[in-house]
């Protein structure tokens, strides 16, 4: 089962869908995150949860 890590990204009301995707595509691009939850709020503004796999690596004994 893979391991995952989270990061939560507020986004106020003032800031535009085009300005946010811009945002995220950054985070996915640069940070290898990937959108997990979106949830948009009463007043306007965003929460997005963004999230990555953790890659353990295996020690090699020799």
């Amino acid at each position: 089962m893979p391991e995952y890590e989270f990061v939560d990204v507020y986004v106020p009301r003032g800031v535009t869908r085009k300005e946010t995707a811009r945002l995220l595509t950054d985070h996915a691009e640069y940070g290898h995150w990937e959108l997990y939850r979106l949830t948009l709020m009463r007043d306007g503004s965003r929460r997005v949860r963004l999230r990555r796999r953790i890659i353990r690596q295996v020690r090699a004994t020799w």
